[in-house]
């Protein structure tokens, strides 16, 4: 009787040891497995126009992150575990944006990342402001996507209110303080021109006149502008539209310096002009992508072309640094990676070295101050 009582509290002591084992493994923090975290990989997921007018942007920058995390994997990626991008084509569209947004979230990815436009990342937005989920590094340069209602977007590109002011002071030293702008209709031009003429003004620029463009009124746009004597033009469209209002520009007797931001496309525009586009001036926001001095671009171009990609441009520049910055704040996340962990990682970073080029978020949510402008020359080649 008395081993049979010993027995049967040793049974039920027992129990209560797994029970709460169990209990304490369903309760204990980490133990259950972050969304989009397994033991041999980390899902990021991607919105961004594959198709459409964006693409000639969006498809580098879309490589450029993949050469990286290629690299990374090849490696035995972060701490184990291989980055897996699921990328969606929204050609675009913020519908589809969103859309693929709810998608992704449903496929319970780790982290949002790279995606493509302004429009794009403010229709997203709602979706993830609300929740852990950080959209990191998108390609988009709209001025409010830093601001407080956007907690969740983490950007390494500055916006458009930098790439402002550096064109402001380049035409101010050379007396150039009449300005005019050219631009397109569509929502990130229009994000852009929001912030030129707010960023212009404040600096002192007289802005002598501004005129939309789109297909035939390309003409009637300049001649407007024209009639104003400007001094210097701002141009904000995509290469194509650029291009377009450029030659105009140029056709009717403007010899004053033409100016686009960084979603203009340097080496596309200058592709497009050749010996036209001599004198016009380009933001860039990332190194020279041919720059043979840095290391970061010596890297990229090797991978590129191991992959066959051709030669890189500064958007599969921009994509390759913001995989390269994305998985250092991964591997600062340690071995049992949470959103938290990761937001906390980025947040940490600072004086981040890439080959070169320097992050630095620290508190902050925009990565680097880099703007810096391109001429293309005489011959139809960008130089700095």
């Amino acid at each position: 009787m008395t081993t049979t009582m010993n027995g049967m509290r040793a049974f039920h002591t027992a129990a209560r040891i797994v029970m709460v084992a169990a209990l304490a493994g369903l309760l204990a923090p980490g133990a259950k497995a972050e969304d989009g975290i397994s033991k041999t990989a980390v899902t990021l997921g991607q919105s961004l126009a594959m198709t459409g007018p964006g693409a000639a942007l969006a498809v580098p920058f879309a490589q450029g992150a993949r050469l990286y995390f290629e690299r990374v994997n090849a490696g035995g990626g972060v701490n184990g575990r291989k980055i897996e991008l699921v990328t969606l084509d929204d050609a675009g569209n913020p519908d589809t944006t969103v859309a693929n947004t709810k998608k992704l979230l449903d496929q319970k990815v780790f982290s949002l990342f790279g995606y493509y436009g302004s429009p794009q990342v403010t229709a997203a937005n709602p979706l993830l402001k609300d929740t852990d989920i950080l959209l990191f590094a998108p390609m988009a340069g709209a001025d409010e996507l830093r601001g407080s209602l956007y907690p969740n977007v983490y950007s390494v590109r500055p916006g458009y209110s930098e790439e402002a002011a550096v064109i402001t002071r380049h035409a101010e030293t050379l007396g150039m303080r009449k300005l005019a702008i050219l631009h397109a209709r569509d929502p990130e031009s229009l994000a852009a021109l929001d912030s030129a003429e707010r960023t212009m003004g404040g600096l002192g620029a007289n802005l002598v006149a501004k005129s939309p463009f789109s297909g035939g009124s390309v003409a009637t746009s300049v001649d407007q502008v024209l009639g104003k004597k400007p001094e210097s033009v701002l141009v904000i469209s995509d290469a194509s539209g650029a291009a377009n209002a450029i030659r105009d520009l140029r056709a009717k007797g403007f010899r004053g310096p033409i100016y686009g931001f960084s979603t203009t496309g340097e080496s596309l525009l200058a592709e497009q002009l050749g010996t036209i586009g001599a004198g016009v001036v380009v933001v860039r926001v990332t190194p020279k992508s041919d720059n043979a001095k840095s290391i970061l671009v010596r890297d990229l171009q090797t991978e590129a072309q191991a992959a066959k990609l051709g030669k890189p441009n500064v958007y599969m520049l921009e994509g390759y640094i913001a995989a390269w910055t994305y998985t250092e704040a991964l591997r600062k996340a340690g071995k049992d990676p949470t959103r938290a962990k990761l937001r906390k990682a980025v947040d940490g970073l600072q004086d981040l070295n890439l080959g070169g080029f320097r992050v630095h978020f620290d508190g902050d949510r925009v990565g680097s101050k880099l703007v810096e402008l391109s001429l293309i020359d005489a011959m139809g080649r960008v130089r700095e």
